[in-house]
């Protein structure tokens, strides 16, 4: 019997990397591994000399920057690398985010169709917990970026675009204190279980659990930084 030729099957889309992607890479690897300090001026014509690129992809990296927290645009004097926050400084982020994300997590909790989202949240931990977590940003990222998603997918999961506005108006903040300490991940381990106990009172939906769960991590991030300011 004779079967039927295979179809052919079309190449997906491909997404060309810009190079505003790659500068913007570049400039986060300098200012967390400290080639670039903080307080230190930024000039978009030569970082577009270094990099060999023009100054439009420079100056578009440094704006994404700067929503961050990590760059800021002084009037007249253009970009510069942030200061690094201040214990009190930590101490008043974390403060808001425990006004904002525990009511965020019990509200997530409650939403009648979270499978895709307990799905999200499970993956992100094994990510968070298979990431290495060195001194170096290189050695860190996959940590950074599987920390920053799960909090940011518990935040999306309650399909609410005002408090997604609202924690993205904190969130971007959120790593300084990582990314200017010069010591990479020190709490790994107590971040993972953090994180799984989060998972579960959502996948649970249980919002007082859940919101306990996300004060605890929070409060939990707050002493422990504050601990590291202070050696």
């Amino acid at each position: 019997m004779p079967t039927e030729p295979r179809r052919p099957v079309r190449p997906e889309r491909i997404s060309p990397r810009l190079v505003v992607d790659d500068v913007h890479d570049q400039l986060l690897r300098l200012i967390i591994d400290g080639h670039l300090p903080a307080d230190s001026p930024l000039s978009i014509d030569a970082l577009a000399r270094e990099f060999g690129v023009s100054s439009s992809p420079v100056r578009e990296a440094l704006t994404r920057l700067e929503s961050t927290g990590l760059v800021q645009r002084l009037a007249l004097r253009g970009y510069r690398v942030a200061p690094a926050l201040t214990a009190d400084e930590l101490a008043d982020l974390i403060d808001a985010r425990l006004l904002l994300e525990p009511a965020v997590a019990a509200a997530a909790a409650l939403r009648p169709a979270r499978d895709g989202l307990v799905d999200e949240l499970e993956a992100s931990v094994v990510a968070l917990a298979a990431a290495p977590h060195g001194e170096q940003f290189d050695s860190f990222r996959a940590y950074y970026d599987a920390d920053r998603e799960f909090h940011r997918a518990i935040v999306a999961g309650t399909h609410n675009r005002f408090l997604v506005h609202a924690y993205d108006a904190l969130g971007s903040h959120v790593q300084r204190f990582r990314l200017f300490s010069g010591r990479g991940v020190t709490d790994a381990e107590t971040t993972v279980a953090e994180h799984r106990a989060i998972a579960r009172a959502i996948s649970a939906g249980d919002a007082d659990a859940a919101s306990q769960a996300m004060r605890t991590h929070l409060v939990g991030v707050r002493t422990r930084a504050l601990a590291e300011i202070q050696d």
